[in-house]
């Protein structure tokens, strides 16, 4: 019987691969491997197979170079030990198979610098947007409402009726587009698949703290057209429990937490179109 198989990429500064893959297993994964991206490099793990890749959070080298610009490089250019291939051929090969991919935090930065994302007509490595400093200056660690656009294309959030709560954790979350067509073709095709939104999910806010990092249109996650491939600030790995909640303990609680369902999602996808 085959399994429905997930890894998570570690190494380099992350470190919510434990939290993913945690999640990942809930949601209803077979499997769920954390992988050191060294493992991926020297050939020992291959993308191939597995049907649903994260992208964690943390601080990709430090944020040195820019949130995950070096991760982004190395994916684009390494070339795997051993093999006539480079990573990027294997990662190509996971999109036109019509497999998965979630970032989060880091990974969304990855994601977009690398132009996984929003990939306008299937424009992969091209980069169009990208996210750069907060406007407040300073590291946000805080819970944020995400309201959710029901026509986006995202497989992720099917049954999310109204939006998320979740946390988030960065200091360099603020998206911003090349061009203002970019902006617009985000917007028409419903690719912003969540925005910093008020406590009743009822607007899209640009206010601080509501919206933490100030981002443009609010934007807190992004997919492309298929929706297959969708990138996130806040961590839905972070409450995939009620314990996860601050207030869990004053405050009556479904079992789940409102993240788990975006794994539950594409589990669901995987074992129906993938296996």
């Amino acid at each position: 019987m085959k399994q429905a198989r997930a890894i998570v990429i570690t190494g380099n500064g992350t470190n919510c691969e434990r939290e993913a893959a945690h999640a990942c297993r809930l949601g209803g994964f077979d499997e769920a491997v954390i992988a050191h991206i060294s493992d991926l490099l020297t050939g020992n793990i291959r993308l191939d197979d597995f049907h649903f890749l994260n992208l964690t959070g943390g601080f990709l080298d430090g944020d040195d170079l820019g949130s995950a610009k070096a991760q982004a490089n190395r994916l684009k250019y390494a070339r795997i030990e051993g093999a006539t291939e480079h990573l990027i051929d294997q990662l190509s090969r996971f999109i036109a198979d019509g497999k998965l991919i979630l970032g989060v935090c880091n990974g969304f930065q990855l994601m977009v610098k690398m132009g996984l994302l929003p990939a306008l007509d299937e424009s992969y490595l091209e980069q169009s947007v990208t996210l750069t400093f907060n406007d407040c200056g300073r590291f946000q660690d805080r819970w944020v409402y995400l309201k959710v656009d029901p026509a986006s294309p995202s497989l992720f959030t099917k049954g999310v009726e109204k939006g998320l709560y979740l946390p988030i954790r960065h200091g360099e979350g603020k998206l911003l587009a090349d061009s203002p067509a970019t902006l617009a073709a985000i917007e028409e095709r419903h690719l912003a698949v969540f925005k910093y939104a008020t406590a009743d999910y009822a607007a899209a806010s640009m206010e601080f703290p509501l919206n933490p990092n100030g981002s443009v249109h609010a934007i807190a996650a992004l997919c492309n057209d298929n929706g297959r491939l969708m990138g996130m600030m806040p961590h839905p790995e972070a409450f995939v429990h009620r314990t996860n909640h601050p207030r869990w303990t004053r405050e009556e609680l479904p079992e789940e937490g409102d993240g788990l369902i975006l794994f539950k999602n594409a589990a669901t996808y995987v074992k129906e179109k993938l296996l």
